[in-house]
């Protein structure tokens, strides 16, 4: 099934792509890999570090709404997800204190989604690692690097 169709089967409707928060581009391609800017899950999502001021529970929600982002962004690049031939990685960042190790679990809301959608071409390889702030106390921001027809 197509991810287009797919999004439709599970009733999503993606985000409208964000605009760049200062002097980078959302994204950019370059031959079959379209490369996606640091995206944060905006300004409804809890701040703070997660385990202590935002929940595990929490920042997977904020992370999945990330994702969402992220093929909005690719939606609006590529003008359609049926395009995504593979998602190469995915780097998540949490804002964590430093004794917190759930990092995976965190970043686990943008992997589950991207394969929900994408099926096999979501499985990627990734990153999940630790911060001492984000942007705006943002508790997630993540990037991805999709390969493209």
């Amino acid at each position: 099934m197509s991810a287009e169709a797919r999004l439709k089967e599970l009733g999503i409707e993606l985000p409208e792509p964000v605009s760049p928060a200062a002097n980078y581009l959302r994204f950019k391609r370059t031959g079959n890999l379209l490369y996606i800017s640091g995206t944060g899950p905006g300004d409804a999502a809890p701040k703070g570090k997660v385990d202590t001021e935002v929940s595990v529970e929490d920042a997977y929600a904020a992370a999945r709404t990330v994702g969402l982002q992220i093929l909005a962004t690719a939606r609006q690049a590529l003008g359609s997800l049926d395009r995504i031939t593979g998602t190469v990685k995915v780097l998540g960042m949490v804002n964590s204190v430093p004794d917190f190790g759930g990092h995976p679990q965190v970043i686990n809301g943008c992997s589950d989604i991207l394969v929900d959608i994408l099926g096999d071409a979501g499985r990627h390889t990734r990153s999940a690692v630790g911060f001492a702030s984000l942007p705006k106390s943002i508790c997630v921001e993540i990037e991805a690097t999709f390969e493209v027809e």
